[in-house]
């Protein structure tokens, strides 16, 4: 594998791509350490080294933003924003008729859709600047800090415009970056930028670990959590890369004196076919009784039991609910996603079959039967790998923001083997050996 990323960089192309993707992040990174206009950046780093900002109401941004939402900085909203306008077009795409059609007209069609992601983006960026701002200024970023309320000390109606216009602009500058690094560098760039801001946060919650244990000055529980983390890379690998692949036969047919068709080819459908969206569906669904309670301030028995049973990660009700939520979102995305009807259509329209299956109907019901076997153990899957950040704080009192949790290995894992991939395909073009021999 090293001789293969010394082959990489020896060859032009490729080094100039990487470096270029390089550069991108190094700029992306500089842009989470900035503060927002009009922050008192001590108060902020007081809360955060007074180890008030393990919220778990804020855990899943602060995440993809690479611990900039909780420093407030310029790139604070992070991705987020750009990753919630694009499930919402996809989801409205099979709602309604014009999206279906922009993407069935292709490269025109995916490009106007694009546009709308980017519009969408703007406005939601807005939106959840304004609630991050009205949160800070409030001091319910930081809840317990004895500084939380001093975070914004000028809460004048300009200091806040001029905040949220920042963090919004920093949206568009991190939107930009992205598609910069998907243009001109290796892979795609919003998952290369949630790569980054994800993998930022390992050390510092790993050395946290360290630092709270008490086994052998905590380097027993930190060999622990690394041994727990191989495993579940080496998991989510093994079942990422696991698919059903159905074989399809296509006809041979007689064109003037030329013969078509007459190959064979297979459907891969794989096993965690809805990826990482079910966690962040079920998890954003969850954070919403616990805002409400928040913003609200009540005191009323409904309030208390959202407060004990759904904002705590550790509650019973809790975890039952993620985990039937994981795996219904798991259902529901694939069943929006993928069409059974629409492949068994393409597949009748160009001259193909499934072996031992009739065209039309049938192949639509066998792909519906198989695709429902194995969203199955995919769902389930998810639901446990997602619910490992809560077996941690059980097991040996790590915060919130366990390092090896289930959206952040996911991602990672799916980001990375992508992005080799891609890397592979090129050096293969250069009739190098790539990184697997």
């Amino acid at each position: 594998m090293l001789t293969a990323f010394a082959r990489a960089f020896k060859t032009p192309d490729l080094r100039k791509k990487l470096l270029f993707t390089l550069g991108i992040i190094v700029v992306y990174r500089i842009g989470t350490k900035v503060p927002a206009p009009g922050v008192d950046y001590r108060n902020v780093q007081t809360c955060i080294d007074a180890a008030q900002a393990n919220q778990g109401l804020f855990g899943l941004v602060n995440m993809f933003s690479g611990g900039a939402l909780l420093q407030i900085t310029v790139f604070a909203l992070g991705i987020m924003p750009y990753i919630t306008a694009s499930i919402i077009l996809q989801l409205l795409t099979v709602v309604i008729p014009r999206l279906e059609a922009l993407k069935k007209e292709g490269q025109a069609g995916t490009a106007k859709i694009t546009q709308y992601t980017r519009y969408l983006t703007i406005a939601l960026a807005v939106l959840q600047g304004t609630g991050l701002v009205a949160t800070a200024r409030s001091g319910a970023l930081f809840q317990g800090c004895p500084v939380a309320s001093e975070i914004v000390p000028d809460q004048s109606m300009f200091v806040t415009i001029t905040m949220v216009v920042t963090m919004t602009a920093g949206t568009a500058a991190v939107m930009w970056l992205g598609e910069l690094i998907t243009d001109r560098g290796i892979g795609n760039g919003m998952s290369m930028l949630m790569f980054i801001s994800i993998a930022a946060t390992f050390p510092s919650a790993l050395w946290a670990i360290k630092e709270q244990g008490s086994l052998a000055d905590g380097w027993i529980e930190f060999g622990t959590v690394m041994l727990v983390g191989l495993v579940m890379v080496g998991l989510v690998v093994f079942v990422e890369q696991a698919q059903r692949r159905i074989p399809v036969q296509y006809a041979k047919r007689m064109i003037g004196r030329r013969s078509y068709g007459g190959t064979s080819t297979y459907i891969p459908l794989k096993v965690n076919q809805a990826g990482v969206i079910p966690v962040i569906f079920a998890s954003s669904l969850l954070y919403i009784p616990a805002l409400i309670v928040q913003f609200s301030s009540s005191t009323a028995g409904w309030a208390t039991w959202v407060t004990k049973n759904l904002a705590d990660t550790g509650a019973t009700p809790h975890i039952i609910l993620y985990f039937f939520l994981i795996v219904f979102f798991a259902f529901f995305y694939v069943a929006i996603t993928f069409n059974p009807e629409e492949v068994a259509d393409n597949m009748k329209k160009y001259g193909g079959f499934i072996p031992g299956i009739r065209a039309g109907r049938p192949t639509a019901e066998y792909l519906s039967y198989v695709l429902n076997r194995i969203t199955w153990p995919g769902s389930l899957y998810l639901g446990l790998i997602a619910l490992v950040p809560t077996m941690a704080l059980a097991g040996f009192g790590a915060n919130q923001n366990f390092p090896f949790g289930g959206t952040s290995i996911l991602i990672i894992v799916g980001v990375g083997l992508e992005t080799v991939r891609q890397i592979e395909s090129q050096l293969q073009q250069r009739n190098y050996e790539g990184f697997l021999r």
